[in-house]
């Protein structure tokens, strides 16, 4: 499980670096200064639970700890829900999607997963013995 944490934060760190050079050259002029804001958080986001489940996968090299493989789980999770809604969000509008604002509701759910794969990456280490 751990190889897989790593395998995925690889590529989701380069598709953070792609989408974060997307918008800041090729979106700046295709949509309003909110949805870009909008779409950097995202990049933001994506790229902290990325180092996070790279973190996870580390860890995980001398803790097998199920909490620790459910917060792997949860940052791939949350980068989905919340900067997938936010990226989709942002560029609704590029794609005629403009109506489709409840996807929005979504996002809070992404956060959710990165504040639970946050305490569980700490409980996991709760009870070790130094």
């Amino acid at each position: 499980m751990q190889n897989r944490f790593i395998i995925t934060s690889g590529i989701f760190g380069a598709l953070t670096v792609a989408l974060g050079a997307m918008g800041a050259h090729a979106l700046k002029m295709l949509i309003t200064p909110d949805s870009l804001q909008t779409f950097e958080t995202a990049v933001k986001y994506q790229m902290y639970h990325t180092l996070a489940l790279l973190l996870t996968g580390i860890l995980m090299q001398n803790n097998s700890s199920g909490l620790l493989k459910w917060a792997g789980r949860l940052f791939i999770m949350g980068i989905i829900l919340f900067s997938g809604s936010l990226y989709f969000l942002a560029t609704r509008s590029l794609i005629g999607l403009d109506e489709m604002r409840w996807v929005g509701a979504i996002t809070p759910f992404g956060g959710l997963a990165f504040i639970s794969g946050w305490l569980l990456l700490a409980f996991s280490f709760y009870n070790k013995k130094a």
